[in-house]
């Protein structure tokens, strides 16, 4: 928190995502170039600007080698993970766990999520700190291995994530497996949708239970120029973007439309200059804030399926 000037709760992964997303092929090795059919979607942890991963998953844990640095040879184990989310002092920890792709058949499911039980209780036991560490929900596209998998999952944790969703699937396929799982979780404990994602997947799935989200879309989509609004999403690159004196949105308060036109945000894009995609961003931040802000305070007035229709309604008809 110190060394970032942080004084707000700190949430970390455990590492085992970005390992899995990265390298496709969790049990060949040989690191290979990002295709152009590399899911890149909400949550799917893949960039353009790096080769993917080289991996290897074992029962004592992952090894794993990336060319960012050199391609050293590097050992994860459930107590290694914890450890190293220890020493960054993370507020909310996650388990080490095994995250499949969409299409992976039910054999190879169940083994997947037998490992990622084992490696759940292994990551409680080495829990030293007295911060929340959460346990993963796995179990593919599979309603009954999720529901397995949350039966047999320790209580002992402080928080539950549902992982291995925003990997491919169809929206309508995701919502219904969220909801299946929020019914089998305890209602005491936040239950969080790990890498999901647009404003539409927030309201939906907060109508199915979920109380927390993480997700790139505000930065990645900020910086290819997308700008979230109320009316839809706004491509600023646009030319007839270019001699627009107005702000994104007229209503928002945030820094970027309280002091930048389109057309000024849109030159910076033009220009190449990191401006451009600093303050795009900035806005999509604001938006997804004031957007919780909302759905909150619907949730307290009893009106929050309404607030969710006219909101989606909204986006969808512009």
């Amino acid at each position: 928190h110190k060394f970032m000037h942080w004084d707000k709760p700190i949430l970390t992964d455990s590492g085992g995502f970005q390992i899995f997303s990265l390298g496709r092929d969790l049990r060949s090795g040989g690191i290979k170039n990002v295709s152009a059919d590399t899911p890149k979607g909400p949550g799917s942890g893949a960039r353009d600007d790096i080769q993917l991963i080289s991996s290897k998953v074992s029962e004592e844990g992952v090894h794993f080698k990336t060319p960012i640095d050199g391609g050293v040879n590097h050992f994860m184990t459930p107590e290694s993970a914890i450890e190293i989310q220890e020493a960054l002092g993370s507020d909310i920890m996650m388990v080490l766990d095994e995250c499949l792709p969409h299409g992976e058949d039910k054999d190879r499911t169940r083994e997947s999520m037998e490992l990622s039980l084992r490696w759940a209780d292994r990551c409680l036991a080495a829990r030293k700190s007295e911060n929340a560490l959460f346990g993963i929900v796995q179990g593919g596209m599979y309603k009954d291995l999720r529901g397995e998998y949350i039966e047999k999952l320790a209580k002992g944790f402080d928080g539950y994530s549902i992982g291995g969703l925003s990997v491919g699937e169809p929206n309508e396929l995701m919502y219904d497996l969220t909801d299946h799982c929020t019914n089998f979780l305890p209602k005491d404990k936040p239950r969080y949708l790990m890498g999901v994602g647009t404003p539409e997947d927030l309201l939906e799935c907060i109508d199915r239970g979920i109380d927390m989200f993480d997700c790139v879309m505000p930065s990645r989509n900020g910086r290819t120029g997308s700008m979230m609004t109320k009316n839809g999403d706004i491509n600023v690159k646009n030319a007839r973007f270019k001699e627009d004196p107005n702000p994104a949105d007229a209503d928002c308060t945030c820094y970027t439309c309280r002091n930048f036109s389109m057309a000024y945000i849109r030159h910076m894009f033009m220009c190449n200059e990191i401006l451009g995609a600093r303050l795009a961003t900035i806005h999509n931040l604001h938006f997804y804030i004031d957007l919780i802000r909302e759905i909150r305070s619907s949730i307290k007035e009893d009106g929050f399926l309404d607030f969710k229709q006219k909101f989606i309604q909204r986006r969808s008809s512009c």
